[in-house]
């Protein structure tokens, strides 16, 4: 238990920062609840994707996109099969993960952060060794795994970038996943797991190669894709959200011209993204980065506080090219030449876009 207080904490957990929201959906939530779930599936759905309550209570979107995406994986946290949650770098994989386990368990911090120096204790139990040499294998010196927690508890594990662990660490999942079972043989002893648990995982689709999963453990898992932004508007919707909670907890105003930057932010990261500008007319190269929506996020929160902490108090063109040429140009030669014939055959003729092709220019000098 930590001292700090809620407000000082730089980022909370989604249980603690949407704890209103959570609490005024289970009060108005009369539909069957999976056992040890805080939430009907209808409920935590309905948390994930936003909507009205009969008293007038708005919740909050965290999640914009396809609503099918989210019923899907709902669902199949109601069943005994796992959720496996793939998708490119950006698409809010990590965010979905952790308040589907906020919404359905109340905990989001059973967590298991994947690595290439994972090691297996991380996925099953380590020991205190200090009571190991003392006393031998005991319940007193073993050391449980956020899985095995939540394996007890009834709860949801959350498992991040699967695939950057090693194969032999990962197939540690399988006994787990198929017969919710974790065997202690220095104690001759297992954990069953009880009603609730579940868990989630998360991979980058465009690890393929890293540490491929096994078909075996593959098989274990329901994998739901999620997508990209559709259009542009839900992009922008999607940054311009999240950019206005981070300000709030990082204390930064609401500047003039954020909408009109944001926009511009996400535009430029679409265009060099699909290799084609909005209206279809010229083609583009793409750059090696992903240009995702995170970073997008990321570009216009740092340009915020540069236009707060170091400008006129308007967010300007110049305020974000910085953060954007620093996404794009991450090979400082393939890529700086793709951001070089953007600027100069999309962003110099472009109306409305005078100040920005001169921002790009002079920071790409």
């Amino acid at each position: 238990m930590t001292t700090e207080t809620t407000s000082e904490v730089l980022r909370q957990h989604a249980e603690d920062a949407f704890a209103e929201e959570l609490a005024a959906l289970a009060r108005h939530d009369d539909r069957d609840r999976p056992e040890r779930w805080r939430l009907s599936p209808w409920a935590v759905a309905t948390y994930l994707l936003g909507g009205e309550l009969a008293d007038g209570t708005v919740i909050t979107p965290k999640y914009i996109g396809p609503r099918r995406v989210i019923e899907v994986a709902v669902t199949t946290l109601a069943t005994d099969r796992a959720l496996l949650l793939l998708g490119v770098p950006g698409t809010a994989k990590t965010w979905v993960s952790e308040h589907l386990a906020a919404a359905i368990s109340g905990d989001s911090t059973l967590l298991v952060q994947g690595t290439a120096g994972t090691p297996e204790e991380a996925v099953r139990y380590g020991w205190n060794y200090a009571q190991l040499l003392a006393h031998g294998p005991s319940e007193d010196a073993l050391v449980p795994s956020p899985l095995m927690r939540a394996m007890r508890d009834g709860r949801i594990a959350r498992v991040e970038e699967l695939t950057r662990i090693p194969a032999d660490v990962q197939d540690s999942l399988i006994t787990i996943l198929s017969e919710k079972t974790l065997p202690v043989p220095e104690l001759g002893s297992e954990v069953q797991a009880v009603r609730g648990f579940n868990v989630i995982a998360t991979a980058n689709d465009r690890d393929r190669g890293v540490n491929e999963l096994s078909s075996a453990l593959r098989r274990r898992f329901n994998t739901v894709v999620l997508p990209l932004p559709a259009t542009l508007e839900e992009e922008v919707e999607i940054v311009t959200r999240r950019v206005g909670q981070l300000g709030r907890s990082l204390d930064l105003p609401e500047l003039p011209g954020g909408a009109e930057e944001i926009r511009r932010v996400v535009t430029v990261f679409r265009e060099l993204r699909a290799g084609l500008t909005a209206d279809g007319r010229t083609k583009v190269k793409s750059p090696s980065g992903t240009l995702s929506t995170a970073e997008a996020i990321s570009v216009v929160t740092n340009g915020i506080a540069l236009a707060a902490h170091f400008g006129d108090g308007v967010l300007r063109a110049g305020d974000v090219a910085d953060g954007i040429v620093g996404a794009v140009v991450r090979d400082p030669v393939a890529d700086r030449q793709v951001w070089r014939e953007y600027v100069e055959g999309v962003v110099r003729d472009r109306d409305g876009w005078k100040d920005f092709y001169r921002a790009a220019r002079e920071v790409s000098a």
